[in-house]
Parts: C-alpha cells; sequence; structure tokens
C-alpha cells in the first residue's frame, strides 16, 4: 500500500489559472479581448441603470453585466483553446466525447489498426454512435467493420457513423459533442441497459487497446466547470 498522501483537489482558482494560461498561448490578446468585453458590456448596461433606475443599481448591474460577459467570452476561448491544442492526436475524440453528460455510455478504442486509427463507441438518445478519427480513407473500412459487428448484436437501433477532421462530410472536434447531442433520438431509456449489457459482451472479446489519455477531458472540462461554478 503506498503511504504517499493523494493530492489535494484543484480549486477554482487553479483551474482559472491553468484555463488563462492555455487560452494565452493561442490567444496573446485574451487579456485586452476580455477588458474590452468588460468595458462596453459594463458601460453600455451600467449607462442605461445609472439614467433610468439610479446611480447604484447603474453601477452595480453594470459590473456584474460586464462581468458576465467575460466569463461567457473567455470560457468560449479557453474551450477553443483547449481543442486546438490536441486536435489531431490519438484519443483527443474519446477525450470530448468525455464531456457528454448522463445519458451517454463511451466506450474508447472498439476498434483500431496499427496505423493508429481509432474507432469509438456512444450509446445514448440516438442509438449507437462510432466516432472514427484518424486517416479517412483506413476509416472507411474500420468503420464498416464495427458497423457489422454493432448492427448484428443491436437489432433495430440505428447506428450512426462519424469520422472527425476538416474535410466534407466530417465534424470537427470542437464540434463533435454538440453534433452527437443533436443527432434524432431513437432509442429509449428503457431499453439502453438491456443494450450495454450486449454490448458489453461483444467487447470483452475485443483486444484492449493502445490509447492514451488525452489531456482534453483535463484543460476542456476544468475549464467549463470552472465557468459554471461547479
Amino acid at each position: 500500500m503506498s503511504t504517499q498522501a493523494p493530492e489535494p483537489p484543484k480549486g477554482r482558482l487553479r483551474q482559472l489559472v491553468q484555463a488563462y494560461r492555455v487560452t494565452k498561448k493561442a490567444d496573446r490578446t485574451i487579456g485586452l479581448r476580455l477588458l474590452a468585453w468588460f468595458l462596453v458590456v459594463g458601460g453600455a448596461v451600467g449607462t442605461v441603470g445609472w439614467f433610468v433606475l439610479h446611480p447604484a443599481i447603474g453601477i452595480s448591474t453594470g459590473f456584474l453585466a460586464g462581468l458576465l460577459a467575460v466569463i461567457i467570452v473567455f470560457g468560449r476561448r479557453a474551450e477553443r483553446a483547449a481543442y486546438a491544442q490536441v486536435e489531431g492526436q490519438v484519443g483527443a475524440a474519446a477525450g470530448a466525447l468525455k464531456m457528454l453528460k448522463r445519458g451517454w455510455a463511451l466506450q474508447p478504442a472498439v476498434g483500431f489498426n496499427k496505423s493508429q486509427d481509432v474507432v469509438h463507441r456512444v450509446v445514448g438518445p440516438p442509438g449507437i454512435v462510432l466516432v472514427g478519427e484518424g486517416n479517412p480513407g483506413r476509416l472507411r473500412s474500420l468503420l464498416a467493420v464495427e458497423r457489422k459487428k454493432h448492427a448484428r448484436i443491436a437489432g433495430n437501433v440505428t447506428v450512426t457513423e462519424i469520422v472527425v477532421g476538416d474535410g466534407e462530410g466530417q465534424v470537427r472536434l470542437p464540434r463533435l459533442v454538440r453534433h452527437v447531442q443533436k443527432l434524432p433520438k431513437s432509442l429509449p431509456p428503457g431499453q439502453m441497459t438491456a443494450l450495454l449489457q450486449k454490448l458489453k459482451a461483444l467487447d470483452t472479446m475485443r483486444p484492449a487497446a493502445p490509447l492514451p489519455k488525452g489531456p482534453v477531458p483535463t484543460s476542456t472540462r476544468g475549464s467549463r466547470k470552472m465557468m459554471q461554478g461547479r
């Protein structure tokens, strides 16, 4: 048994500093942008409140409005910077898919090859979603194999294929989670447990995939939690 004391959980301030550093690397002007948003939004709302309601109310509402604008803008830019940092790396799509909330089940690397092309699986309201990352040409055959395997078990459940990338018909990494969430619903919640049990049996016959842990869940997820006050 290890006697090393566990590291204390990172506080919100540390998450904020980390997210700002990551964003600063991708956007050198982030500080000036945030200041501009604070002054413009806060000044506009504060001016209206000053003349329409009361000077004290104008100052307080202006400050809060400017702060809210900074939080929203920084949250979006921090998320964009985190994705840009890992886009194209093996496992980045799996890291992004971990941001899906309850009601979704992710199984990374259900299919892979020696060239490090990988297929991940997500089960949720749209049914089974197979997400491939790597070379689009090689992914076609890899996705086709996985689709046949899952279709035999899934029955009437919809199986959707997605390729992550910048090409035509592909989905960019920063838009992956929203794209999956917007897929048409086809799987009733009551059938999800039974489907997962069938897929679990399929997964036991697979070899372990040499998939590294991507940094997306740490940077992007942490900054998003901080922005939401969690």
